[in-house]
């Protein structure tokens, strides 16, 4: 085909009308030169002192790296988690695979595995018998996407337990996360999910 075919007098005229004029890329242009100047003033080092302490509808955390925090990190959120002894966190879901390290303490995770459909809109399903999994000090713990969880501490010593999440999920506008039910002692700081 003749390139010139297409790109004729009324194609080009149509290719301008009517369009809203903006400043979309010089802004853009603007921003990222702010963020380089703002960027070097960033924590490389964040101090246990810094790092807040939160009571969330999963229970207690301690914020290590968040997006809120000054921090050089632009990619990551990470926390540590304490779970009472013979206590447990709330149940979660989040488009973000999580991965956590066992700090002290023992117990196990149970993980309810989601199928999904894409047809005109996702349609998610949750298997209703989750799968077990152990862990103790020195465990790594890896979460796949969208699959719902919770985290038992089944010792006589309170859990402290490093929580790892991506925030690209986030940026690419799939900023799915539900606390399906809070820990206990934590109900009063419950969001529950929208649509359940």
């Amino acid at each position: 085909m003749d390139p010139q075919t297409f790109v004729d007098a009324i194609e080009r005229q149509r290719a301008k009308a009517d369009a809203p004029e903006v400043t979309f890329y010089n802004d853009a242009l603007k921003a990222s030169q702010e963020f380089r100047k703002e960027y070097k003033d960033r924590l490389n080092v964040v101090k246990s002192a810094q790092m807040p302490i939160e009571r969330s509808a999963d229970g207690l955390i301690k914020h290590i790296i968040n997006e809120r925090m000054d921090t050089k990190e632009c990619c990551i959120d990470a926390y540590m988690q304490f779970i009472d002894a013979g206590k447990a966190t709330g149940t979660s879901r989040h488009l973000t695979e999580e991965i956590a390290f066992v700090i002290e303490g023992t117990g196990y995770d149970l993980h309810y595995d989601v199928q999904f459909e894409c047809k005109v809109e996702f349609e998610w399903t949750w298997d209703t018998t989750p799968k077990r999994y152990d862990w103790g000090p020195g465990d790594f713990i890896y979460v796949p996407p969208y699959v719902a969880h919770k985290r038992f501490n089944n010792s006589d010593v309170e859990a402290r337990v490093i929580v790892c999440n991506s925030r690209v999920m986030k940026a690419i506008g799939l900023d799915w996360f539900d606390q399906l039910e809070p820990a206990e002692g934590f109900e009063d700081v419950w969001v529950p999910p929208a649509d359940e």
